[in-house]
């Protein structure tokens, strides 16, 4: 095995699951704010920056695998319970961050429930492959 963590075989795997009775847009964007929050808390995850052959430079993105599922509450619910079980740290965005407009609001809506009541609409995790597939069970890969 090797240490990068960019380069195949990987190790982790990233791996992202929405409620599934949200909005399409809803899940694009609950989506994209989770792997905003593995990407903050990993970034050793991300790549150099990519060049065009006009000389054009992008930025840089995750360089590593990202799985995308769909699940119920229920599910989402127990994802989060075996992640904090298996010390594995959580993204989650909860449906109470729709109606709020930046962050400190979310953060606020967040801290007014115990986890335990928590209305998950989507979780994060990035870990090790077994340990994520326990986290993830229930959930299926998103259509």
């Amino acid at each position: 095995m090797h240490d990068d963590p960019l380069t195949p075989p990987f190790a982790t795997k990233i791996a992202v699951a929405v409620r599934d009775d949200l909005e399409s847009w809803q899940r694009l964007n609950v989506t994209a704010f989770l792997v905003s929050g593995i990407t903050a808390a990993d970034p050793e995850l991300v790549g150099e920056p990519y060049v065009d052959a006009d000389g054009h430079q992008h930025l840089s993105l995750l360089g590593v695998p990202i799985l995308v599922f769909e699940a119920s509450a229920e599910t989402l619910r127990n994802a989060r319970t075996r992640a904090l079980e298996r010390q594995i740290p959580s993204a989650i965005y909860t449906k109470q961050m729709f109606a709020t407009g930046y962050d400190a609001d979310n953060r606020g809506v967040v801290a007014a429930v115990a986890g335990a009541d928590l209305d998950l609409v989507g979780i994060g995790v990035h870990g090790p492959k077994n340990a994520v597939a326990k986290i993830l069970k229930g959930a299926h890969l998103h259509p």
